[in-house]
């Protein structure tokens, strides 16, 4: 487990991986992957029981990580190749062709660590409620985490898996919401007003948890929250800043879906201590 100045640490150098990728691909999702960022480190390297030397898509008797939030591969990518599932210096392929790390994950050439293809919002959490229900059902004392964003959350689907996996008491499952407030046009509540989160998630027979998810310690506090199993699924609702870390990205949909160049890639690396070596 890793202690908080090493998340710090490991957290910077993911940030940074995130801009120079997209920078180098000409295209990609930064906003939102810079935002979620801690969180993620949090649960790779603190939180989540998983062992990249034995890692498979059933992940039996291990902890599972769905990304329904697909655009934020970026995150992903970057927190598995320094967590260990494939080489760092693979990074610098995003979005090439014949690359493993697509837009989107996908499983067509297995990548380690991407149990689910997530292009279309709002399926991720019906995967990860199945595969947690499979989990009880065979026994495993294991956990599936999966990521949501506030803006697919305006997606049916979302809700009818939430419905489902509060009726089944799937109390393995933990999902937790990037929220924070925006999406590709522009703030969540103008776009279609999606409410408090929290009592929407606690009426549909959740265990609610609302979290710093740039403070680790109050990141790492929500995830021993929802460590209970009291028959009802977790959904940590973690608030964030898209783009955080990076000053002229930060709080803003802007660069939800737009590339730095390569002068504003030096201006964010500038921002952004390199920890563990660039790629």
């Amino acid at each position: 487990m890793a202690s908080i100045d090493e998340l710090k640490r490991i957290s910077s150098q993911v940030r940074r991986d995130i801009v120079r990728m997209v920078c180098a691909a000409k295209s990609g999702h930064p906003g939102g992957s810079l935002g979620i960022a801690d969180v993620l480190t949090a649960l790779y390297f603190s939180e989540m029981q998983q062992d990249p030397a034995t890692w498979t898509r059933r992940s039996a008797g291990q902890d599972a990580f769905v990304l329904s939030a697909g655009h934020l591969a970026p995150v992903l990518y970057a927190v598995l190749a320094r967590a260990g599932y494939f080489p760092v210096h693979e990074l610098g392929t995003l979005r090439r062709f014949g690359s493993r790390l697509q837009g989107h994950p996908c499983v067509t050439d297995g990548l380690p660590g991407v149990i689910k293809p997530s292009g279309s919002l709002g399926q991720g959490l019906s995967v990860a409620a199945g595969l947690a229900l499979g989990k009880k059902l065979s026994g495993e004392d294991r956990r599936v985490f999966c990521l949501c964003g506030d803006g697919e959350s305006e997606e049916g689907q979302i809700w009818e898996a939430g419905m489902w996996a509060a009726h089944h008491g799937v109390d393995n499952l933990v999902a937790f919401t990037d929220w924070n407030g925006q999406q590709i046009d522009g703030p969540v509540e103008k776009v279609a007003g999606i409410g408090d989160l929290s009592e929407k998630w606690g009426a549909f027979g959740w265990e609610v948890i609302i979290a710093d998810g740039h403070d680790f310690t109050s990141i790492l506090d929500a995830f021993k929250l929802a460590r209970a199993a009291n028959g009802k699924p977790k959904m940590i609702l973690f608030r964030t800043e898209m783009g955080h870390g990076v000053d002229f990205m930060a709080g803003t949909h802007e660069w939800h879906g737009k590339a730095p160049t390569e002068e504003q890639c030096a201006r964010a690396l500038e921002q952004l201590d390199e920890t563990l070596g660039d790629y």
